[in-house]
Order: structure tokens, then C-alpha cells, then sequence
């Protein structure tokens, strides 16, 4: 059968089933799904650039909003190339270690994400809460801290995980029913033991998604309370207004991760899950360059001005 490959020796590579119900669309679907990574590409590395280069985004939250750009490009280039693949030979092998990497980049990014809105939301609790003490806590070097702190956990906790996997025998079947190395697909092809990696997974999910969320949560608590005591309307919505952009990629992003991971994996269908990772995957790093942007004066006008200066450069 095409994408088995059993030996005594074990698995040396993993065939990515992709879309079945899609292969004779697959042109259009490609093509979407390319553009969209161009896309994605593009508008975060402009992120990058306006942050590292615009003196009018020197604040915290420019500062984590750069690296939360630099967690989806490591997300979807971790993914979608490998994926665009998966699509246009209708399914694809990838080799055993291959499949570990990706899995290890994608747990990475999303995990950073993690840290990373939870930083952006304690950063928007002092500006609202605790205006006074704001500049002296927030200093750069809590920044860096918070951000070298959430790449560095992040990366030794998925690293236990990754020596667990490497520890597993896999004698076949090797078919992955998905388009990517998701972490519970790959146990769920071992046959050794997997109760101590299925642990695992629960055992970390607890500092990098529950603890991070339930943060978020109390820190929103703590903004909604203090902008109701604001005694006027426009007080109040201009107030919400520096946090709603926030609030709508941490919503959108733990609601997405939630319905996939927290939902038994065998509790729906893999067509329905694939549809889901999509979304989390491919579309919500286009969209948070858009969500941040649309509605932020500063980011746009540095855009003017580096567009500005781009186009004097060229004209010289």
C-alpha cells in the first residue's frame, strides 16, 4: 500500500496523508493556500522591520508584538511548505527525523505564542491598572527577561518531549493522517508503551497553554473591572481600545488550540480537525499582523514613513 513501510529495523519516514477529499481540487487549493503564506510572510517580516526601525514603536508592547510576529513565521514556515507538498503530490513521505524537527519547530512556535500573549497581556494590565508604576516595571529589562525566558522554557520542555518520542519503537504502520507532524498522531502510530509520553503531554500542557490562560483570564478580570469604574463613555472606549486587538488574537488563538487539544482527539473527525488546524495554523498568522494594524494609528503610520523612505531610495 502507498506510504507503508515496514522492516524489522522500524519506521526510517512517515507518509502525510494530506487532503484526500481535496485531490481534485488541488490546483485552487495550493494556490490559496500559497498565497496566504506569501502573504503571511510578508506582513510579519514588515512587523519585524517597522519594530526594530521605527522610533515611534519602542513601546513593550511593540516590542513583544516582534517576536509574537517572529512566532508565526516559525509557525507556518515550520508547516506550510512541507503542507503545499502534501497537496500537490496528493500526499507526501517525510523522513522519520524530518517528521521529529517539524514537530519540534510547530510545539515551539506555538508554545512561544503562548508565553508571548501572556507577556502582552501583563503588559496591558499595568498600563491599565497600574498606570503610575507602568514605565518603571515594565522596564527593558523585564522585556527581555519575559522574552528570553518564554523561547528558552518553551524550548527545554518540548526538548523532554522530543527525547521521549526518540525513545519510542515504531515497526509500523507509518501513515500520518494529517498534513503535518502533529505531536499525538505520531504516538498514536508507536507500538511501544505510550503512557508515560501521553502524561508527558498533559504534564507540560499546564505551564505553557492552562497557566498562561488562566493568567490571561485574571489580568482581563482585573482591565474590565478598572475600565467600568472610568467614569465616562469615551474614557471607557478609548481605555478597551488599547487592549482589543489583544484580545481578539488571544481569543481567537486559545479558542482554536482548545477545540483541537482539549477536545479527545479520537472525538471528532480528522476532517473536522484538519479544518480546525488550518485556521490555527495558516490563517491566524496572516490575520494578527491585520487585527494589530487595522485599528493602530502608530503601526500605520510607520508604514507611511518606511514606505516613504523605500520609495525616495528607489527614486535616487
Amino acid at each position: 500500500m502507498k506510504g507503508h513501510k515496514e522492516n524489522s529495523t522500524g519506521v526510517t519516514e512517515f507518509f502525510l496523508l494530506g487532503f484526500p477529499n481535496l485531490n481534485d481540487y488541488k490546483l485552487p487549493f495550493f494556490s490559496i493556500v500559497l498565497l496566504i503564506y506569501s502573504m503571511t510572510i510578508c506582513e510579519n517580516l514588515l512587523i519585524i522591520v517597522l519594530v526594530s526601525i521605527s522610533q515611534s514603536l519602542r513601546s513593550p508592547m511593540y516590542f513583544f508584538l516582534g517576536h509574537l510576529a517572529l512566532s508565526d513565521m516559525v509557525l507556518v514556515t515550520s508547516v506550510v511548505p512541507k503542507m503545499l507538498e502534501v497537496i500537490i503530490r496528493e500526499g507526501s513521505c517525510i523522513p522519520f527525523v524530518g517528521c521529529l524537527v517539524q514537530s519540534y519547530m510547530y510545539g515551539l512556535a506555538v508554545s512561544a505564542e503562548c508565553y508571548l500573549l501572556t507577556a502582552m497581556s501583563y503588559d496591558r494590565y499595568l498600563a491599565i491598572c497600574n498606570p503610575l508604576h507602568y514605565t518603571s516595571v515594565m522596564s527593558p529589562k523585564l522585556r527581555y527577561i519575559l522574552i528570553i525566558t518564554s523561547w528558552s522554557l518553551c524550548s527545554l520542555l518540548l526538548l523532554i518531549s522530543l527525547l521521549i518520542v526518540c525513545g519510542l519503537d515504531f515497526c509500523g504502520p507509518n501513515v500520518i493522517d494529517h498534513f503535518f507532524c502533529d505531536y499525538t498522531p505520531i504516538l498514536q502510530l508507536s507500538c511501544s508503551d505510550t503512557t508515560v509520553p501521553d502524561i508527558e503531554v498533559i504534564i507540560i500542557s499546564v505551564p505553557i497553554v492552562l497557566l498562561p490562560f488562566l493568567f490571561i483570564i485574571v489580568t482581563y478580570v482585573y482591565i474590565c473591572i478598572t475600565i467600568f469604574r472610568i467614569s465616562s463613555s469615551t474614557g471607557r472606549k478609548k481605555t478597551f481600545s488599547t487592549c482589543s486587538s489583544h484580545l481578539v488574537v488571544v481569543s481567537t488563538y486559545y479558542g482554536s488550540m482548545l477545540i483541537i487539544y482539549m477536545v479527545p482527539y479520537r472525538g471528532h473527525s480528522m476532517t473536522i480537525n484538519k479544518f480546525i488546524s488550518i485556521i490555527y495554523i495558516v490563517l491566524t498568522p496572516l490575520l494578527n499582523p491585520m487585527i494589530y494594524s487595522l485599528r493602530n494609528r502608530e503601526i500605520q503610520s510607520a508604514v507611511r514613513k518606511y514606505l516613504m523612505v523605500c520609495s525616495k531610495k528607489r527614486d535616487l
